[in-house]
């Protein structure tokens, strides 16, 4: 049963500690016994804290910090939704209590009752004037990450625990936000959810960068390779033959050994897909699906952009219409900027950057050359040496966020692309398919969503940007 608090008489601007004490225990003050009487205020969450200003209300959560003066004790309480400050007055707490609320660790979970202030000194607006405090667990003392700094590879180790980190709070609920309104876009235009498979026979592109495995068995002689899927594009293409419009949203693996900012072994793709969009609907699709997502973190996630020191006037700028740029005027500002980019060349992550300085908004790169682009990608056919693709360059130097591009759909011409690019049919009867029995002209793109997290919270590095990143030499925790 909780141990009731004195009453004080100031407001309390943070977290959440609690005290127990052993059982059996009477020493109480006359105003604590009174309070116990009380009817249990309402269990709420700190986030829905607005409304009960003046009200007695109860919260559980745990320690994120704490602070004593002396008299008045400040403990700063998290409960997952935000955080708030209750404060505890040594005058109207028993003696026992008090001391007990002295030894409160970092982390440990606790239950606070208080009263709601409204204080404009608080970050969150509020404060809780603490009466009872209920410890569910007291941490252990060693709690590994402190108020020290601590490298990187130290905080992977410890990613578990530093996900509870306010700023780590902060970068996954942006997160959140970001995959919400790809969702809410994609279902206000006429987009499905289609799920596409994870194990795959082949991929888009070649299987050189994809993790193989030896699973599916073909009798005594050996078995078929199938490999950790890199994008649902594909089967998303038979998709749209039925319904029009898909979208595809999960964990797509890359065995290419890189170690830059910008990559990730295991990371979340979004692919879509939609029949009867030629190149120039596809890039509005995209457009308006960035103008959305921004949007939606600017009104949804303030605190959170505040709590990451995130300078939002870059943000507020992303706007249709985006820049466009062909890759032959991408080469010529690039080579005057000073970058040694060739003619046909693909940009490299210091091209982006470099390009990407330069505007306020998003890029449309587009019409790449041909060979340094896949097979499915449809020639542009007033030059026939360049696709009819894009990306899309974030601003800020954070470079593509976006690739897509309208896809072949005439079957004599894919088969010559897949046998220019030295890729086997027979994998690729099933997609043949899609040509040969009622093909339409259609596009589609994908987004990585960590490039996007990292790019929208001013991130350096992706590795922040999901809970649990998976790099060359990063497995555990």
């Amino acid at each position: 049963m909780p141990l009731a608090l004195g009453k004080i008489e100031r407001p309390s601007d943070s977290d959440d500690c609690e005290v127990g004490l052993s059982e059996g225990t009477t020493a109480m003050s006359p105003l604590a016994r009174r309070q116990t009487n009380l009817t249990v205020p309402p269990m709420i969450t700190i986030a829905s804290i607005a409304p009960h200003v003046g009200e007695e209300v109860e919260l559980k959560g745990w320690a994120y910090n704490f602070r004593s003066s002396g008299k008045i004790f400040f403990l700063q309480l998290r409960d997952g939704s935000g955080k708030v400050q209750v404060v505890y007055s040594k005058g109207e707490m028993d003696q026992v209590q008090w001391e007990a609320l002295q030894s409160l660790r970092l982390e440990s979970s606790v239950r606070v009752r208080g009263r709601v202030k409204q204080d404009d000194r608080s970050p969150t607006g509020f404060e809780l004037e603490g009466m009872t405090f209920e410890m569910i667990q007291l941490a252990q003392e060693d709690y590994p990450i402190g108020k020290k700094d601590h490298g990187p590879d130290f905080l992977l180790d410890q990613r578990h625990l530093w996900l509870r980190a306010e700023s780590q709070w902060a970068i996954q609920r942006v997160r959140n936000t970001i995959i919400n309104a790809t969702y809410a876009y994609f279902n206000e235009n006429g987009f499905i959810k289609f799920d596409t498979p994870i194990l795959t026979p082949t991929s888009c592109e070649g299987t050189t960068e994809l993790f193989e495995m030896d699973y599916f068995g073909e009798g005594e002689d050996g078995g078929t390779k199938a490999y950790l899927a890199q994008s649902g594009q594909l089967y998303l293409e038979a998709g749209i033959m039925s319904f029009g419009r898909c979208f595809d949203f999960g964990p797509v693996f890359r065995a290419e050994k890189s170690k830059t900012r910008r990559h990730l072994t295991e990371f979340w793709m979004m692919d879509a897909e939609a029949a009867f969009v030629e190149h120039e609907g596809n890039m509005q699709i995209q457009e308006g699906l960035i103008v959305r997502i921004v949007k939606d973190v600017l009104e949804k996630n303030a605190y959170e952009l505040k709590v990451l020191e995130r300078d939002i006037e870059p943000l507020k700028k992303v706007q249709a219409p985006f820049v466009h740029l062909t890759h032959a005027q991408a080469v010529v500002a690039l080579r005057a900027l000073g970058s040694d980019i060739g003619e046909r060349d693909d940009l490299g992550a210091d091209d982006e950057t470099l390009l990407t300085e330069q505007y306020d908004r998003p890029i449309f790169l587009e019409k790449y050359p041909a060979e340094v682009k896949a097979f499915y990608m449809k020639r542009d056919p007033r030059e026939p040496d360049r696709v009819l693709n894009n990306d899309v360059l974030a601003p800020e130097g954070y470079g593509e966020i976006i690739g897509g591009s309208q896809r072949e759909d005439d079957l004599s011409v894919i088969i010559e692309r897949m046998r220019e690019h030295h890729l086997p049919l027979e994998p690729f009867e099933w997609y043949l398919d899609l040509r040969r029995y009622g093909s339409v002209p259609h596009s589609g793109f994908g987004y990585g969503l960590e490039r996007i997290v990292a790019w929208v919270c001013g991130l350096h590095h992706v590795r922040e940007t999901i809970p649990f990143p998976r790099m060359m030499h990063r497995l555990n925790p």
